[in-house]
């Protein structure tokens, strides 16, 4: 009997659509376990454009949980106003994120949040500066990347530089190594600005809870899909001498 010669095609797998909300692949998806909060203070999270950590990422879901927060996707803005996309009176009244080569342990403040100067020395009046915070700005990706962010974005010398001494490291655990112990996820530094400038535990509260679920999630299509949820390969963390 004659052997048909024509090669079968092999069907090719259905795409795995992504939510529109947060990016991720609708299995990694938790959007619709976020929980509305309210706050006084803005939130804006830049982006490097080279972030392409879906499945661990936690930039999106952060803003999901505030209507007037921004998430911005770029290399550089020509100000802070470009940015946000509105006008900003007073772009001191903002604080940026940026740990560099500042480390809270050296400073020995005992507090979570410090303002700092550009010499990286914690600002006099601690107290007074952080009580005017309207907004915080994210820079979310690798060491490098935010690091390119920093220097690419000149306004963000008039803004209030802050860095962080969390009390605990990140959650991330084993999923992500963080170069140091007071790096943390976007998400959980959005926690720990927004509920201790604001006095309100109970944003820190939803966010990590969000946070943890995301990670459970993560684990769960880790162990049924692994190629939607990957062992996490070792991320960018080269530092420069000029921190």
């Amino acid at each position: 009997m004659a052997t048909d010669p024509t090669p079968r095609a092999v069907p090719l797998a259905e795409p795995i659509p992504e939510c529109a909300r947060c990016g991720k692949p609708q299995p990694l998806c938790i959007c619709d376990s976020v929980e509305p909060l309210t706050s006084k203070i803005q939130l804006l999270i830049l982006q490097h454009p080279q972030e392409q950590d879906r499945g661990l990422g936690s930039a999106r879901l952060a803003a999901q949980h505030f209507s007037n927060a921004v998430v911005k996707i770029g290399l550089s803005w020509p100000s802070l106003s470009k940015a946000l996309g509105r006008p900003v009176r007073d772009p001191s009244r903002w604080a940026v994120l940026y740990l560099g080569s500042a480390r809270a342990s050296e400073l020995a403040t005992g507090a979570e949040i410090i303002a700092i100067d550009r010499k990286g020395q914690a600002e006099p009046f601690q107290e007074d500066i952080l009580d005017d915070i309207e907004g915080v700005i994210l820079l979310d990706g690798t060491w490098s990347q935010a690091k390119a962010l920093w220097w690419r974005n000149a306004w963000m010398l008039k803004c209030q530089r802050v860095i962080l001494d969390p009390a605990a490291p990140s959650r991330y655990g084993k999923l992500r190594k963080e170069p140091r112990s007071d790096g943390l996820s976007t998400l959980e530094a959005a926690a720990l600005l927004l509920s201790r400038l604001q006095h309100r535990p109970e944003i820190e509260k939803v966010l990590l809870a969000a946070f943890d679920r995301m990670l459970a999630r993560y684990r769960e299509v880790q162990a049924e899909m692994p190629e939607l949820a990957p062992k996490p390969k070792k991320r960018d963390y080269r530092r420069k001498k000029r921190g």
